[in-house]
């Protein structure tokens, strides 16, 4: 069998990007959420916000290490396996990226010792300043990661010399038609999966009945935000499609599994599998007319389908329209739970319900599930476009031996494994050791100085969990 050099280093930056988008979309949210904490400590006191803050910012750092070494990877295939890529687009992109390290990246790398080491070394307001100063910088590499590649998905600002891409206008370069929607979809997905991280161990310790009161803070405050995030997302996501739908129609209708070149009155397909051979969709199921509600805001309206273009412009049909029903499966998924997090709340079972905890517990990764699935339809719905419509991806593959990218797919495989591998066994070992005592507190807020109420507070906290505990200590004791 023939290897295809095209095919091999569009799987290797596929595989790559896709094991390195796993941690920004932990710590774009865990940073926000550690910095609603910490300052909710400062202006409350409440040791549960302060125990938080400091359970979940060793995670943070090493899920955040994880992202910088992973991103490093994707600079260098830009060059190893698309150098054309980089001729073509080097006057755009470049700079773009450039902004990224000499903004975001310098904020995280500066502030960043501080924030992890410094709660008994500098003054608490300080700190906290440190801890905002990581999370913009988290949100501002969001931004420029999202320009550069929504440029790609709708270029405008630029002129074409000599076959490269020259900025005519970088307002418009950067505020390009998709990047809105794109950026808040992105930051908004981040919040969700850190949301539900911080959710899914939260139910894990209340099963277990270990630092419950902790978990209970826990599980509540991301219950509500999730209450709040699931049904804004749903929004933006809808707002999101219009765009699409006005900017990349191929890539809608892959989505939605539409095959005439315009149809109206398009059903909403729950099932179907699309066949690229024929043309058509198998064994499908639907709702009538939705699709165009849902698409166009009109009961009857029309849709552009994948007929309109040549079969070569066309993307991986199967691949776009199922990665798009996980993403939206698991976002309805979600909004259930918040929903039913609520009525459980209501009825003061939301700790105590364990089919409902049990629940939580599953979802816990399900975030990075969505938001892997939505760069699938994001990335493969673009194809076979690079630069859509203007620069196919076939044309800026590098000229390299296919056994060569084959041999480098396949240790990028085995060492990304092992990787993950020792991510998870760490983030395990933090998991079972739980956050750190009322004991630890009480002398970590001797050493930052804190106020005597605060001390106070976690003196009365640790003595009613002490009175707590002796009943089951002596039962034990007396076994």
């Amino acid at each position: 069998m023939d290897l295809d050099v095209a095919i091999l280093s569009r799987i290797q930056f596929a595989f790559t990007v896709s094991f390195h988008i796993i941690f920004p979309s932990i710590t774009i949210g865990l940073a926000t959420l550690i910095a609603i904490w910490e300052g909710l400590w400062l202006k409350t006191h409440n040791p549960y916000y302060l125990q938080l803050a400091k359970f979940w910012i060793k995670p943070f750092a090493i899920t955040f290490g994880m992202g910088v070494v992973s991103g490093i990877v994707l600079s260098y295939e830009f060059g190893t396996n698309f150098s054309k890529f980089s001729v073509i687009t080097g006057a755009v992109l470049g700079p773009l990226m450039a902004y990224e390290v000499l903004t975001a990246f310098f904020m995280e790398a500066g502030f960043l010792g501080v924030m992890l080491f410094g709660w008994q070394r500098v003054g608490r307001k300080l700190h906290y300043f440190s801890t905002l100063v990581v999370m913009t910088g988290t949100w501002v590499s969001a931004f420029w990661i999202i320009v550069a590649n929504s440029w790609m998905q709708t270029p405008t600002g630029y002129k074409i010399i000599n076959g490269k891409f020259e900025v005519e206008s970088w307002m418009e370069v950067i505020f390009n038609p998709s990047m809105p929607y794109r950026l808040t979809h992105m930051v908004v997905a981040s919040l969700i999966t850190a949301t539900f991280v911080v959710a899914g161990i939260s139910a894990y310790y209340l099963l277990k009945k270990k630092n419950i009161p902790f978990a209970k803070k826990g599980l509540s405050m991301c219950m509500w935000f999730a209450l709040v995030l699931t049904p804004l997302q749903a929004w933006i996501g809808d707002m999101h499609g219009l765009n699409v739908r006005e900017h990349q129609p191929t890539k809608l209708a892959a989505m939605e599994g539409i095959w005439s070149a315009e149809e109206e009155n398009v059903p909403l397909l729950l099932f179907a599998m699309p066949n690229m051979k024929t043309e058509s969709n198998d064994y499908e199921v639907g709702i009538p007319n939705l699709g165009s509600l849902i698409l166009t805001h009109s009961w009857d309206g029309a849709v552009q389908g994948l007929k309109a273009v040549p079969p070569e412009d066309r993307p991986n049909v199967p691949l776009v329209f199922w990665s798009f029903r996980v993403m939206v499966g698991i976002g309805f998924g979600m909004m259930g739970i918040a929903v039913l997090a609520l009525l459980l709340r209501r009825k003061g079972r939301l700790f105590e319900n364990k089919p409902f905890l049990a629940l939580v517990t599953l979802f816990t990764p399900m975030g990075v599930i969505a938001v892997l699935a939505g760069w699938y339809v994001v990335e493969i719905g673009r194809q076979p476009w690079i630069v859509y419509n203007l620069v196919r991806t076939s044309e800026i593959v590098s000229p390299l031996p296919p056994e060569r990218v084959l041999f480098t797919l396949i240790m990028f495989v085995i060492i990304y494994s092992l990787l993950i591998g020792v991510y998870l066994y760490f983030m395990r070992k933090l998991i079972k050791k739980g956050p750190p005592s009322m004991e630890a507190l009480e002398q970590q807020l001797i050493g930052m100085k804190a106020p005597g109420y605060a001390l106070a507070w976690v003196k009365t906290l640790q003595n009613k969990e002490q009175i707590t505990n002796e009943p089951q200590n002596k039962e034990q004791g007396d076994k």
